[in-house]
């Protein structure tokens, strides 16, 4: 059973008057305040702004930036990245470090590394690392091209590389290369076998990487990702194992160069508690080998720092219940704690941050391209004499009130089960039909409204209102540009761009462009719960509706497919200036269907020449003349640098 007291809230109670509708009330409608960082705000003109410096001085209008976008036949969809915003998340988590080595007369340094997983754009790394450079940002990669793109930037001459991911000849023999170049690359054992490679790479004289451990721990993540900790994930090493590399290296004269210890318990981290478990643990299992006389130099905490996507500040998996400098102090503290009671030195501390430093700059923009609704477009015009079962939903239709909705409702499903099996038996016709259906999804419209006068609303109602939503056809592929709803559920802030000065009359899920049923959007977030649909306006004749999804920075880049062979949308990175003014740097336009085909097999070229066959054939039959012919092969041949999204 659901609480009605909630949906009254935005529909108000029947028959009161309402209150005029406020940018406060749009706001806190969409949860901006709670999930946006200080990142987001609505201007006067009702506006969805972008302040990457958290504070007045820089905001960006969206619905300007499309405008301007336009103008160069830049269309939605469109990528907006905000690299002020990387900016100040970097800043964010390394003062957030700072702070806690302060509070807790922390000595060693702390080390921010970037893993190119999360976000492999260079313009986003490149961006990144720009804005560390003062922290000593280093890089993560889990893969030879992860580590060969990682080695061309020019980092900090103390910034950390770390190689993570499974390893063979050719991938040591990277890093070694790395490492002659005097880069500081620490290759990660995940697995012992790993340790034959490295102890060869002795043998052939080439210059050693620093080593590190992968250390299993039994202390587990929370959220979605939690699977990727634990005694049975899938990377690290076992305590016997451990022990096992540490001599490995000894006999081989190679203990000298094992620097770190590593652990990672999972992405988006839901729950501190687990986190100060697993920290706690992993700072024991370093203290021990300090003890054994190893002078391991690094406590590499892994990624996990999560982020608050629904604003509820929970542990729930679309959010964390602690915030950035929480999780710097309990790294920090738990660290020297268990180094105090152990009499061991404080390690260097390193993080792996991905998801908190790129999450929030970016923003899809999405037009809206039509409705779909349960209901019939127009009320059909009932005969005095019309069959009976219509009869029946006629009369339930003009006398279902808020005392007998629920009976007269299931009544109505009988009839309207009737009504099929009628048509099915050839004893009513297209016309009755369409009547029958009119009048049900008007009975049930009626029954979810007087439902909600009851203290509490019955599931089957709740069902039925969610089956009521209209969807909303938005120009973009949900596979592409947020796969991570699609496979995992996750949710992401959706909010209109402008007209937020208006009270949203409609709610909606949204549906992508792709011929798939699961290119649909039905979740959306909530301060107290998980909405089904989103409030959203009245579309207006001749006039576009946008829609941002935000708070995508993290992986969605990297792991968008091409479904239906829609590739990359159009992009633009946008920089704040004072006075609510805007700079668009590389704007750069989207996957082209060419680009689309040809990553399949299909060879532009062939299948122009295949078409001008086939034209040929319908020359030779005189079925087409030539000035037809070469119409249609020239416009087969204009499509393939078009945008494959609608125009």
């Amino acid at each position: 059973m659901y609480s009605a007291d909630l949906v009254r809230q935005w529909l108000g109670k029947g028959g009161a008057k309402m209150e005029k509708f406020t940018l406060a009330d749009a706001a806190n409608l969409y949860g901006i305040d709670s999930w946006g960082a200080s990142y987001f705000q609505i201007n006067d003109e009702g506006r969805l702004e972008v302040c990457p410096r958290k504070d007045q001085d820089l905001r960006i209008d969206l619905l300007k930036v499309v405008e301007e976008l336009k103008k160069s036949r830049m269309q939605a969809p469109i990528l907006l990245r905000f690299p002020q915003v990387l900016e100040t998340q970097v800043n964010t988590l390394c003062n957030a470090f700072e702070k806690a080595r302060e509070e807790f007369h922390y000595e060693q340094k702390y080390f921010p590394v970037f893993p190119i997983k999360v976000n492999q754009q260079s313009t986003v790394v490149q961006n990144l690392l720009k804005a560390g450079y003062k922290h000593n940002l280093g890089l993560e990669v889990g893969s030879k091209a992860e580590l060969m793109g990682a080695l061309a930037f020019d980092l900090p001459e103390e910034a950390l590389t770390i190689c993570n991911g499974f390893k063979d000849e050719a991938y040591f023999e990277m890093a070694s290369l790395g490492a002659k170049m005097g880069k500081r690359i620490i290759t990660v054992i995940e697995k012992p076998f790993e340790l034959k490679q490295l102890v060869d790479l002795k043998e052939k004289g080439r210059d050693l990487p620093w080593v590190g451990f992968r250390v299993k721990l039994r202390a587990k993540g929370s959220g979605l990702w939690e699977k990727s900790g634990g005694s049975t994930s899938k990377f690290g090493l076992s305590t016997s194992q451990l022990l096992d590399g540490v001599e490995t290296l000894r006999k081989n004269g190679m203990l000298d160069r094992l620097k770190m210890f590593h652990f990672h318990i999972g992405s988006q981290i839901t729950e501190i508690r687990r986190m100060k478990e697993a920290i706690k643990e992993a700072a024991r299992i370093y203290a021990k080998v300090r003890k054994l006389g190893i002078a391991v130099e690094f406590v590499n905490v892994g990624g996990g720092l999560g982020i608050d996507y629904d604003g509820s500040k929970t542990s729930s998996d679309a959010s964390v219940n602690y915030t950035i400098q929480e999780y710097a102090n309990d790294v920090v503290y738990n660290i020297a704690d268990v180094c105090e009671n152990e009499h061991v030195p404080e390690p260097k501390v390193v993080t792996e941050s991905g998801r908190a430093m790129v999450a929030y700059h970016s923003a899809l923009i999405v037009d809206v391209r039509g409705h779909i609704e349960c209901t019939a477009d127009r009320k059909p015009t009932f005969l005095e004499n019309e069959p009976r079962v219509i009869e029946d939903l006629l009369y339930i239709h003009r006398n279902l009130t808020v005392k007998n909705y629920r009976e007269y409702y299931h009544d109505a499903v009988e009839a309207r089960d009737q009504l099929y099996s009628l048509f099915s038996l050839g004893m009513l016709d297209l016309e009755e039909r369409a009547k029958g259906e009119w009048l049900y999804w008007e009975i049930a419209q009626k029954a979810v409204k007087y439902s909600k006068s009851a203290k509490f609303v019955a599931d089957e109602f709740v069902d039925l209102e969610h089956r009521l939503f209209e969807k909303f056809i938005c120009n973009f592929s949900v596979f592409q540009s947020i796969p991570d709803h699609w496979a995992l559920d996750q949710l992401f802030p959706v909010v209109p761009i402008h007209r937020l000065e208006e009270k949203p009359n409609r709610r909606a899920t949204l549906v992508d462009i792709t011929c798939d049923s699961d290119g649909e959007m039905d979740k959306f977030v909530d301060l107290k719960d998980i909405k089904y649909a989103l409030e959203v306006h009245d579309p207006k004749e001749g006039e576009p509706y946008y829609l941002a999804f935000l708070l995508i920075g993290a992986y969605q880049d990297t792991m968008g497919d091409l479904h239906n062979l829609f590739g990359g949308v159009n992009e633009a990175q946008v920089l704040g200036e004072e006075g609510g003014k805007f700079l668009i740097q590389d704007a750069r336009k989207g996957e082209t269907i060419r680009h689309a085909l040809e990553l399949f097999g299909f060879e532009a070229a062939k299948l122009v020449r295949n078409i001008e066959t086939q034209v040929q054939g319908r020359i030779s039959k005189g079925l087409l003349k030539d000035d037809q012919a070469a119409q249609i092969v020239e416009a087969y041949k204009e499509a393939f640098n078009s945008y494959p999204y609608l125009s």
